[in-house]
Order: C-alpha cells, then sequence, then structure tokens
C-alpha cells in the first residue's frame, strides 16, 4: 500500500533537530580528520571512476561539498554526513509507513537517525554514511516495485542500488537481499521484465567503476580480497578466528545500541508481521556472511552496516507490536550515546582514561603534520617520503598549501596502499626528509624527534632524516 505521509512533519522536526545539534557539534568538533577522511578528500583533488581501495562517489561528493565551500577545512569535508543519515532515516521512515504505519513510520525515523553508527556516522565522513540514503532508497523503491508492477520503480530501485555500490561495493547486498527474497517468498517477487530493467540500470551506474577497475589490474578488487584474508591464504583454515566471530557479534549491540539489536535478533527468530519477510532477508544475511568472515580471518564491527537499514525497520515493527514499552528505553539510551559522541569530540582532548585522552586515534596527527613540515622548511627540502600511510594521509591534506610534495617509497612488488599507487618516490629524487621510526640506511644522524603524545602516534618513536640525493628508503 502507499506510505501515509501525515508521518512526515512529526518525524522531519525529530530528525530536522538531531542533524542541526550535529552540524554545531561538528563546527566545534575538535578531532583531526581521520586517515580514511584524508584519503577521501584527496581522492577528490583527483577525480577519477575508481580508486586503490574504494568505489569514487564519496571522493566526488567531499569535492562537491568543498567547492561549494570554498574551503577544504575538515568541517566541509565532514559536513555532508548529518545530513545524509538524516535522509536515510526519513526515506526508512517511508518504508515503515508503506509497510505498517504513520506511527511505526516516525520511530523508526527518530530510531535511526539515533543508532550509534548514524551518531559516529555523523561526526566522520565514511563509505558507510554516502551508501546509506542509496540503500534505504533501493528497499524504499523496490517495495514500490512489487506493489506497482511498473517498470520505472524497478529502473529507479536499480538505479538507487547503483549509486549505493559507487559509495561502497558492500551496497551488492542490496541485490543479494532480494534475490533471497523472492526465492523464498513469493509475494517479494519482481515480474522477470522488472528484474530485468532492474539489474540493468545496476549495471549501468556501475559499470564505469567496473571499467576503471579492469584498466587498473582490478586494483580495488584486489584491496577487497587483501581485507577478506582468507581468500588469499592456501592454509586458511590455520586462521580461524572463533574468538574474533564472538566478538564481531557482540560488537552488534554497540553498532545498533543494545534494546535495538536485541529486537532486531527477535524479528529474525519469530518476526510479528510475516509480511516483513523481504526485510529479514535484506538484513539477516549480511550480519551472517560478515560473522563468517570474522570466523574465517577477521571482520570490523561496521562491516555489517547495511544490515541495519532494513534491520531498524524490523526491530522497531517488532517492539511496537510486542513490546511497545521497550521503544523508549531503545530510544533513550541510543540518544544518550548520539548526545555523548559529539560532546567528546568537542571537549577533546578531554576527558582521559590511564592518562589517554579517550579520542586519541583521532588527535594529533594534523599537529604532527605541522611539525614535519616545519623541519622540512627548515632543512631547505620540498620533498617529505613517510612509510606510514597515515602520515601521509594527514600531510597531503594539513600541507596541502605549503608547496611540498609527499611521497610514498617505492614499492617491491604490487602497491600496498593508494600512496605507494600514485605518490611513488621517484629513483632520482633530490634531497628529501625521511620520517618514520628507523633510520634509512644511507642517511645520517637524525635532524628531528618529533612530539607524539596525547594523539594517534603516541608511545611511536618518530623521527626525521635527510635522504640524500637518489638513496631509495
Amino acid at each position: 500500500m502507499p506510505e501515509n505521509r501525515a508521518w512526515l512533519p512529526r518525524a522531519a522536526l525529530v530528525v530536522g533537530v538531531v542533524t542541526f545539534a550535529r552540524v554545531v557539534a561538528l563546527w566545534f568538533n575538535r578531532t583531526d580528520l581521520f586517515v580514511d577522511e584524508s584519503q577521501y578528500w584527496l581522492w577528490g583533488q583527483r577525480l577519477d571512476l575508481g580508486y586503490y581501495s574504494k568505489p569514487p562517489l564519496i571522493a566526488w561528493l567531499i569535492r562537491a561539498v568543498t567547492d561549494l565551500a570554498g574551503s577544504d577545512a575538515p568541517f566541509f569535508v565532514r559536513l555532508p554526513a548529518p545530513f545524509l543519515h538524516a535522509l536515510t532515516a526519513l526515506v526508512l521512515g517511508a518504508v515503515a509507513a508503506r509497510l505498517h504505519s504513520a506511527r511505526a513510520a516516525i520511530w523508526v525515523a527518530a530510531s535511526y537517525v539515533t543508532l550509534p553508527l548514524a551518531a559516529l556516522g555523523s561526526l566522520l565522513i565514511s563509505t558507510d554514511t554516502v551508501m546509506a540514503p542509496f540503500f534505504a532508497a533501493a528497499i524504499l523503491l523496490h517495495q514500490r516495485a512489487i506493489a506497482s508492477g511498473r517498470i520505472t520503480d524497478s529502473v529507479a530501485a536499480g538505479v538507487a542500488a547503483g549509486l549505493g555500490f559507487l559509495a561502497k561495493y558492500a551496497g551488492i547486498y542490496f541485490l543479494l537481499g532480494t534475490m533471497l527474497a523472492a526465492l523464498f517468498l513469493p509475494k517479494a517477487r519482481l515480474r522477470l521484465r522488472q528484474w530485468g530493467a532492474m539489474l540493468a540500470a545496476f549495471l549501468a551506474v556501475i559499470a564505469p567503476n567496473i571499467l576503471w577497475n579492469l584498466g587498473h589490474d582490478l586494483a580495488t578488487v584486489a584491496h577487497t580480497l587483501d581485507n577478506v584474508g582468507w581468500v588469499r591464504q592456501e592454509a586458511w583454515w590455520a586462521r580461524l578466528n572463533p574468538i574474533g566471530a564472538v566478538a564481531f557479534f557482540l560488537a552488534q549491540f554497540a553498532v545498533a545500541g543494545p534494546v535495538l539489536f536485541s529486537a532486531l535478533l527477535w524479528a529474525w527468530l519469530r518476526p510479528a508481521r510475516p509480511g516483513l519477510g523481504p526485510l529479514i532477508w535484506l538484513s539477516a544475511p549480511i550480519v551472517a556472511i560478515v560473522c563468517t568472515q570474522a570466523f574465517l580471518d577477521k571482520a570490523y564491527a561496521n562491516w555489517a552496516v547495511a544490515a541495519y537499514f532494513a534491520g531498524t525497520i524490523l526491530a522497531v515493527v517488532q517492539m511496537l507490536d510486542r513490546a511497545p514499552r521497550l521503544l523508549p528505553v531503545s530510544l533513550a539510551i541510543n540518544g544518550f550515546v548520539s548526545l555523548a559522541l559529539p560532546v567528546l569530540a568537542v571537549v577533546a582532548p578531554f576527558p582521559e582514561i590511564g592518562g589517554k585522552p579517550v579520542l586519541e586515534r583521532y588527535l594529533g596527527r594534523a599537529e604532527l603534520s605541522r611539525q614535519i613540515i616545519e623541519t622540512a622548511q627548515g632543512n631547505g627540502v620540498d620533498t617529505v617520503v613517510a612509510v606510514s600511510r597515515d602520515i601521509l594521509a594527514d600531510l597531503f591534506h594539513t600541507g596541502r598549501d605549503t608547496g611540498l610534495k609527499f611521497r610514498a617509497p617505492r614499492p617491491a612488488g604490487r602497491p600496498r596502499n593508494y600512496y605507494e599507487q600514485t605518490f611513488p618516490l621517484t629513483a632520482g629524487h633530490g634531497p628529501a626528509l625521511m620520517v618514520g621510526e628507523d633510520a634509512p640506511r644511507c642517511a645520517g644522524d637524525a635532524v628531528a624527534t618529533f612530539r607524539t603524545q596525547g594523539g594517534a602516534y603516541s608511545g611511536k618513536n618518530l623521527r626525521g632524516w635527510i635522504l640524500p640525493q637518489g638513496c631509495a628508503p
């Protein structure tokens, strides 16, 4: 049935207030760009159809926003994030209104925008965040296509799914989930021509990135296989990681909130409404797949984020139909986390635990870059070399207006990161400042020891050496 839009003004008010507060907090955010954020910004300075480790949409978005703002400051690099999660919340509300009720739509919008994953994703720009509204839109458009039988709705769903894939390859889970739903649930099936139209639209959107990969030795595919790990290991069974699988599963109670994730597990096992079956296939297999990956090698807590677009609707409906008193409890717990995270970013480097800032990994990056830049300029060199991807990422952003060149050592084999792939040190380079923990064999005494206390590099003995002309670190 078509969604009742009576819910929209109230949901938009809740989402709008949360988003406004997040933008204000973002303005006063005292954390540095994380290594991935700096890299995405750099990609945006070199627009392409694909990059070493991710598809290109996040780079295009950051470039568009920073160009419009006329500034590359961290605030503008991250600015799209809270708005993308706000849009996702409202789109999921529309799905809930279509499948359940206006009341469910309001609770879904409020629950999603306060998820811990949305709170953290509004502080940092990530590929999960850019994927979110497109994945949610694909779910909505797919539901419309089932109900209407129209080719246009199917094409729109394919386009939305394709854009989600261009944000993060986890967007492919949408096709997997809809195919599984169609296999097991007759009412979730599109007509054959609708399937063809949706797949054709999806392939048309992602084709430029596929062609880019084919023309660049499948660079992003190779990096993805490196992340999966066990695929490239002959004795993969020796790397089985049951503790890692349990840790990943337990981490989901933090990613989605303890009450909401518990309700989602309940909905998977004993769903309150059979009509929500397609949402089970768009959520449960994702968590199962990543749990398997964690068991076979490793998995980060955010690798199953795509499960919580459909999953938030399922969990809210489950609570609404069977335990409505849990809804305000879930919202209160997640709302507290949503408030605490931006407050921590605003008051950083406080508080501290054991003498270390709670947000230590997001601090000290720009300060180290400024020390390195000052050392390079003071020693009359125009090139800085660093082995660490983290150091290089921030150097490119913090040192963007210095005129210095930043380089990675030349890789001995396949490049291990974007910097080795795109910015390797040339064989006949002039004098350069080398930054690291170990002295290069062809360099003299260190010219600098960098301060690293209280930040991401705390405990590291980072120094700088002048590499003579032609010296290969």
